[in-house]
């Protein structure tokens, strides 16, 4: 890692409360947010898009998952990947589905409103963004406006994580891991 993350003895009582919720909803103190927590504000901004995105909605919180996974392995982030597989895990997704995002289009393990939704994050991942009005049309066959704004969410918000993450080349923690080794996929993605 290039910045050390914080030791959580050190953290005042309001950032240690995060990382503990944190802990709480995903297994375990993430390495991320120990690095955040050395700008306060910052990790209050994150928390809160978090909050937001995987908050109340209408789309399913496990395609959510696969949506960070396909935005995060499209940006190169292997952190933010393990981290997206993992919390699609955690959410009841079918290990083969999570371990075949990088094949979605030819996977029949896929609906066709999951393949449009992968596709846009996969493209949104990339540098440039490649997404076109066509894959928005092919999304508005089978999700609201709302439900987009949702689904563009999750991809901005790991857009974010990828870019902080990869920059800090931020250590993976083991649950994220075990996921990993659990449904086949290695670190190479």
């Amino acid at each position: 890692m290039r910045i050390a993350p914080l030791d959580r003895d050190a953290l005042a009582e309001d950032l240690s409360a995060k990382i503990d919720a944190a802990e709480v909803l995903m297994g375990f103190a993430p390495n991320d947010a120990l690095i955040m927590a050395r700008h306060p504000a910052l990790m209050d901004a994150a928390a809160a898009l978090v909050g937001a995105v995987y908050g109340p909605g209408n789309v399913d919180s496990g395609l959510k998952r696969l949506i960070g996974e396909a935005t995060s392995k499209a940006a190169g982030c292997f952190y933010c990947s393990a981290h997206a597989a993992n919390g699609a895990r955690d959410q009841g997704v079918d290990p083969a589905r999570i371990a075949a995002v990088w094949n979605f289009e030819d996977s029949d393990l896929f609906t066709d409103a999951e393949r449009a939704a992968i596709r846009v994050a996969m493209k949104s991942g990339m540098a440039p963004n490649e997404t076109t009005d066509q894959d928005f049309a092919e999304l508005r066959k089978h999700f609201s406006e709302d439900d987009i704004v949702e689904i563009v969410g999750v991809i901005a918000m790991f857009g974010f994580l990828n870019r902080w993450n990869s920059t800090l080349q931020t250590t993976l923690e083991p649950a994220p891991l075990s996921t990993l080794r659990d449904i086949g996929v290695g670190e190479d993605g």
